[in-house]
């Protein structure tokens, strides 16, 4: 028994052992050992068993031991000019953050839209998905969430007294206790001295109808948490700079197919917008329905108890928006950078007119180029109005030099893992293109050439957004990715048609709390089960499929010219035979 044990311990140890330090079954093969690497850090992502940026790093490690790629070719994959822009986005939400000027728009949107459930639920979107166009999405959803309760509290009242509402007729005496679990500080982000309080009008209204008030206000309270996030995620997808997998996409088309320069940020978002702003009508007419916003109260005034809660919730809108005063010197600074940094990136190459990069030597000037020229102005632009009195009377106080943006805050706001992240998504996706890995598994996906490629497009989008539900969005993107491509070289359709619906598709997870941050963050609000995600979120992401869809076959398809084989796309390997793919177009 002892030998047999022994025999079996020094086994299982032997093949664990080559099984993390070297691949048994590959190691004649390039492909063998570059998908060795890929399944590793895609494990390894999933389960979180290191951190991302720590999974991140491994090829810098592995690739040129196993000699897969030497160390000079995969270090700089970390730094490309797509992580330049990345972090310029990053460093003017900083900005944007450290002078309150998120706040401003979200309080001034609401403002405009009203406060009935309905166009308030719209309002919280607009701001979310606006936001989360130049913020993180996590960012963002951590900012409109305190909001969004402040507000609820002044329509409703308390969230406890709500549930114990809803509860008289199973427990008449209402002598259940109900714990609360809200976010820190989300009390106090909004002031009001009013609030609207069932239980004042409790002995105006039979038990009955006040439990049915209450559970309609519940819905409606979880309408307004569960959109925040959705639409975090879905306005991330309008603008490079809005999540990581959109700039994963340039930088391995930058890689893959070094010729094609179709994606930049102002053609990216002549394509994303228009679809985030579909997506988002459709994601609020369903989170409307669902959770009882949608009722004849949308366009009919009505007077009663819940137009004076509304009433009162506008009060408190106003209130706080007053509160802010008017704009000052550095907040009014920030926007003009803000709004330079968004119509410099627009206009630099947009494709549909003549970008004003043609002043300089071409191919010289880059989106990261422009977004780090606005923000190193950023560190030495005074917040406050420069004094001119110092000028005329050498003896008179000048004002303190304070920049808009310090290098402290930077360190402390940026999330620098995610640059990380972002690089080594870049090596694996050089490593799959040098070792043939891509065309490899490309290979084995030829029954896929007899899918027409609308079909193909959903199935994509489909499974993208499937995968993404239980990995991160830019884990889900780097591993999928450069398969997308040669799947498409394969077949003979224009990459783009397969690349843009994945890369959007990853960022459509909206069934899981652990699928996105938002998603976290909303759901320890402690008021969502999981039973409201996976049912919302299900819908959302056949919408969400559909919008795609949409999309890629309408004013993409004429856009990116989708409907041919492009020149510039040509094989990630000089070994693959083409000659015996049959090209099949794309047709509506």
């Amino acid at each position: 028994l002892f030998h047999h044990l022994s025999n079996h311990l020094f086994t299982n140890s032997y093949i664990h052992h080559h099984f993390i330090t070297y691949p048994l079954l590959f190691h004649l093969l390039q492909e063998g050992k570059c998908l060795y690497v890929v399944l590793l850090m895609a494990f390894f992502w999933c389960t979180e068993a290191l951190p991302l940026a720590v999974t991140a790093m491994l090829p810098v490690c592995l690739f040129p031991t196993m000699g897969i790629l030497p160390s000079k070719k995969v270090c700089p994959q970390y730094f490309l000019e797509t992580n330049f822009l990345f972090l310029s986005g990053l460093v003017m939400a900083s900005a944007i953050e450290e002078w309150g000027l998120h706040k401003r728009i979200a309080l001034k949107v609401l403002k405009i839209v009203g406060v009935k459930p309905a166009w308030l639920i719209l309002g919280m979107m607009l701001t979310s998905s606006f936001l989360s166009m130049w913020l993180s999405n996590t960012a963002t959803t951590a900012m409109m969430l305190p909001i969004a309760n402040a507000i609820l509290e002044s329509l409703f009242g308390d969230l406890e007294t709500l549930k114990e509402n809803a509860k008289v007729k199973n427990d008449p005496e209402g002598q259940s206790q109900v714990k609360l679990h809200v976010l820190p500080s989300e009390k106090h982000t909004l002031t009001g001295d009013d609030r609207a309080d069932g239980m004042e009008r409790g002995d105006q209204r039979s038990p009955e109808e006040v439990r049915k008030e209450a559970e309609y206000q519940l819905k409606v309270w979880k309408g307004f948490l569960i959109c925040i996030p959705y639409a975090a995620s879905i306005g991330g997808t309008a603008t490079l700079t809005g999540t990581a997998p959109n700039l994963i996409l340039i930088g391995q088309m930058k890689s893959y197919f070094p010729e094609c320069d179709l994606i930049n940020f102002g053609s990216w978002f002549i394509f994303a917008f228009p679809l985030m702003i579909i997506f988002l009508f459709v994601a609020w007419i369903w989170i409307s329905f669902l959770y009882g916003g949608l009722n004849t109260r949308l366009c009919i005034n009505k007077h009663d108890d819940r137009a004076a809660a509304e009433a009162k919730a506008r009060a408190v809108i106003d209130e706080d928006y007053k509160k802010l005063g008017p704009i000052n010197f550095a907040e009014g600074s920030v926007s003009f950078f803000f709004i330079l940094f968004a119509i410099l990136l627009f206009t630099r190459d947009p494709k549909f007119v003549t970008g004003w990069s043609i002043f300089f030597n071409k191919g010289y000037v880059s989106d990261a180029v422009t977004g780090v020229i606005i923000i190193s102005i950023l560190f030495f632009f005074p917040s406050q109005r420069p004094s001119l009195r110092w000028w005329f009377n050498p003896r008179a106080s000048n004002t303190p030099y304070v920049p808009l943006l310090s290098w402290k805050r930077v360190q402390e706001c940026v999330p620098w893992n995610i640059i990380l992240l972002l690089g080594g998504g870049f090596a694996m996706a050089k490593g799959c293109e040098e070792s043939g890995l891509a065309a490899w598994i490309g290979g084995h996906l030829q029954p896929l050439a007899q899918v027409p490629p609308a079909v193909a497009v959903i199935l994509i989008t489909a499974f993208i957004a499937c995968f993404t539900e239980f990995a991160s969005n830019t884990a889900t993107i780097i591993i999928f990715l450069p398969v997308i491509a040669e799947l498409a070289i394969r077949v003979k359709v224009n990459p783009l048609y397969f690349m843009i619906p994945a890369t959007i598709g990853c960022s459509y997870a909206f069934m899981l709390p652990v699928s996105t941050p938002p998603n976290s963050i909303a759901f320890a609000s402690g008021h969502l089960m999981v039973k409201d995600m996976v049912k919302t979120g299900f819908m959302m992401n056949i919408l969400g499929i559909v919008c795609v869809s949409l999309a890629m076959n309408t004013w993409g398809l004429h856009m990116f010219t989708l409907h041919t084989y492009p020149d510039w796309a040509r094989p990630l390997n000089s070994t693959v035979p083409m000659s015996t793919v049959a090209p099949f177009n794309v047709t509506m």
